[in-house]
C-alpha cells in the first residue's frame, strides 16, 4: 500500500488555512491535491479489503497438505 505525504490537513482529515484565506487559483489547487490524498486513501482501503477478503481467515485450521 502507498501512503503519501498528507499535506494541508491537520486532525480529523480536515483542511486547514493559513491567514489569510488562499486566493481561487491556491484555493484549487489545494483541494485538488485534497481530492488526489483522499483517492489515495481509498484506493488503500481498497487493497486492505481485497487482502482481507482474499487472506485465509486468522485462527481458521491450516489447509491439509499433501504427504509424499
Amino acid at each position: 500500500m502507498h501512503h503519501g505525504h498528507r499535506r494541508h490537513r491537520g486532525p480529523g482529515g480536515r483542511l486547514h488555512f493559513r491567514r489569510p484565506f488562499p486566493n481561487r487559483q491556491e484555493l484549487l489547487e489545494r483541494l485538488e491535491s485534497y481530492q488526489r490524498d483522499l483517492e489515495q486513501e481509498l484506493a488503500d482501503i481498497e487493497d486492505l479489503i481485497r487482502h482481507l477478503r482474499d487472506a485465509p481467515a486468522a485462527g481458521s485450521a491450516p489447509e491439509p497438505t499433501a504427504q509424499a
